[in-house]
């Protein structure tokens, strides 16, 4: 069987999005572990995957006719960029597809946590309504209000977020060893600092970096003791980038006032998974959601059209991809 392209993610993913196939390419769509996708590797002209699941096998690529990839997202961690660029494989991503989605999950995640909205619901179906409505009221519980916010990160994502937390009335601080334009700063009228100084400072702490060897651990158990009391830290970037046993052991002590954690160091996060093994108030400050802060109906169509704009970009009218990676 020949195609124009192998996508190792359901047609039925981008029926649901109303994003299809344009009829100009021929698709070939298969789970990345049916028996024909080594041989459908050596025939397909080009690659289509989603951004988040196992990383690709280099030998797939070894002798096969793919001579371009392309993401339907902005994680690159699936595939090999060392065997890609010898082969001289083209990749492109989408970046920025998924900004407004992930911007939401961190604000709601926050603001859910801060009011300690889902622990209440909990403690209601427990039959703890009043005890409970009386320790909310004696806390003094924060809205986002003119709390300081301290984004590591920021990129297209980081900045997205950081501006719906600034039309929520917030403080913007970032952390970011490369360089940001400084008209974008100045509009957020965010303010550049130290990884140690962010985290000492922050109210709320938002994660938005890859995962790279300099990024991995970058949220350990010195910064999480160096915490506010109270504060509360969204992981919404990549597994590996927040210590997870670190994050436990803070949220076991209390001193942290909670976090909402979307990605994990292996996914899906298995039994021996410290955040997993948490219990009582430890367990009610934690937010776990599945890999989704960027998915939504309408971030879905962004990332799905644009992937087929640029496929038939490349194999119908011979042009260089956009968004390219490397």
């Amino acid at each position: 069987m020949t195609c124009d392209v192998l996508c190792l993610r359901p047609q039925s993913d981008f029926e649901r999005a109303g994003e299809c196939a344009p009829a100009s390419l021929d698709v070939a769509y298969r789970s990345p572990n049916d028996h024909d996708v080594p041989q459908l590797f050596k025939t397909a002209r080009a690659l289509l995957i989603p951004a988040v699941g196992p990383k690709l096998a280099a030998e797939l690529f070894t002798d096969s006719s793919v001579k371009f990839v392309q993401v339907t997202g902005a994680g690159l961690d699936r595939l090999d960029r060392a065997t890609l660029q010898r082969l001289e494989i083209l990749v492109a991503n989408v970046p920025g597809g998924s900004n407004q989605a992930v911007a939401e999950y961190v604000v709601t995640s926050a603001s859910t946590l801060l009011r300690r909205l889902a622990w209440a619901d909990q403690e209601i179906q427990a039959g703890n309504y009043a005890a409970f409505r009386s320790r909310m009221l004696a806390d003094n519980l924060s809205g986002l209000q003119e709390l300081l916010v301290g984004v590591v990160g920021f990129g297209v994502i980081g900045i997205a977020v950081a501006e719906l937390f600034h039309k929520m009335g917030c403080r913007i601080c970032y952390y970011d060893p490369a360089p940001v334009a400084k008209n974008v700063a100045e509009a957020l009228e965010a303010t550049a600092t130290s990884l140690d100084l962010l985290v000492q400072s922050a109210d709320i702490i938002t994660v938005h970096v890859p995962l790279i060897a300099a990024t991995q651990g970058l949220i350990g158990d010195k910064q999480l003791a160096s915490m506010k009391p109270g504060s509360i830290l969204i992981q919404a970037s990549r597994g590996g980038v927040v210590d997870e046993a670190a994050l436990a052991k803070h949220l076991e002590l209390g001193k942290i006032g909670g976090a909402a954690v979307d990605v994990y160091s292996g996914e899906p996060p298995t039994l021996e998974n410290p955040l997993l093994a948490l219990s009582g108030e430890a367990r009610r400050r934690l937010i776990l959601t599945p890999h989704i802060a960027g998915v939504t109906r309408q971030s879905a169509a962004i990332l799905f059209r644009t992937a087929w704009q640029n496929l038939e970009r490349v194999l119908i009218h011979k042009q260089p991809p956009l968004h390219r990676a490397y």
